[in-house]
């Protein structure tokens, strides 16, 4: 991989290391699920048009294949962030970052199973030991394994598979895409869908925007979470691999501690030095090798 791949993963860990405080917030100020999916999708959305304009990068709305844009955009958009917002008034955010964290092990099962990858056991041990890099990093025991809510717990598992699904589906589907036309579409794809949700659902009084916090997460998550993001990930996928993409995932939990560091002073202990030791490693070692695909 290259320099330029890790700084990439880098950056957007940093910038999703945040995202789950600004889902916290917007939820506090009773934002629904759908709501959240509509309004960041279409903030991001927003940025990336202005972006491309400014940029002067041609959208080539014809050369789009909407269908696959649409189911990427369900599947690896639409779906999870939903299932997200809703776990987090169950869980813990320690908890759902764990969890989210599985997401590169479901891309490579998903891409086993469904899209005749292979991998090295190199690839295996590295993702397996980044995941109790996480869990060391979180301190997470049985104890709190055992007492969390089972349906946040199940809705953030269904949301990492979906990660996996839509990761894999990015790759296959939007590979003829640039990363700024493979975000255009997404997002449009998601704001759509969110919004067609938001309006059966939940039928929001969309005038809670303009509430000072409120408007800032969504500037966080929408500009910050879902535009840039989307454009450091989609080039992860087309210019690396589904699994590198999905292995920032890993990162996100330690980007929120470094967040917490900086700006509110807090402790940051032997477990989070010796998880992150691991997670570098276990990354480093997953990516030594790239993966195999099958003809077909």
């Amino acid at each position: 991989m290259s320099r330029s791949l890790y700084a990439a993963l880098l950056l957007l860990s940093l910038i999703w290391g945040g995202s789950f405080l600004f889902i916290k917030v917007l939820l506090l100020h009773q934002v629904g699920p759908w709501t959240i999916v509509f309004l960041r999708s279409s903030f991001g959305f927003v940025f990336i048009v202005l972006l491309m304009l400014f940029m002067r990068i041609p959208f080539k709305i014809n050369s789009i294949p909407w269908k696959s844009v649409i189911l990427v955009a369900l599947v690896n958009m639409v779906l999870p962030w939903t299932l997200i917002g809703f776990s987090e008034t169950r869980i813990a955010s320690s908890m759902a970052s764990v969890l989210n964290a599985t997401t590169p092990i479901w891309t490579m099962l998903v891409g086993l199973v469904l899209f005749g990858a292979i991998f090295h056991r190199l690839q295996w041990l590295g993702m397996c030991l980044a995941f109790v890099g996480i869990i060391i990093l979180l301190g997470i025991n049985p104890a709190s394994i055992i007492s969390v809510d089972p349906v946040g717990f199940g809705c953030m598992l269904l949301a990492t598979l979906c990660y996996g699904f839509g990761t894999q589906l990015s790759k296959r589907f939007l590979s003829n895409l640039s990363m700024y036309q493979a975000t255009f579409a997404t997002l449009f794809g998601a704001a759509v869908g969110g919004g067609i949700m938001m309006t059966i659902v939940e039928r929001p009084d969309l005038s809670i925007v303009f509430v000072p916090g409120v408007f800032g997460s969504l500037v966080g998550l929408g500009v910050l979470g879902s535009g840039v993001a989307y454009i450091l990930f989609n080039y992860m996928i087309l210019r690396g691999s589904a699994e590198f993409a999905a292995s920032v995932t890993y990162f996100v939990p330690v980007s929120a501690i470094v967040w917490g560091f900086l700006l509110l002073n807090e402790h940051i202990g032997w477990n989070v030095l010796a998880g992150l030791v691991l997670i570098l490693g276990g990354v480093f070692m997953a990516n030594q090798r790239r993966t195999v695909k099958l003809a077909g």
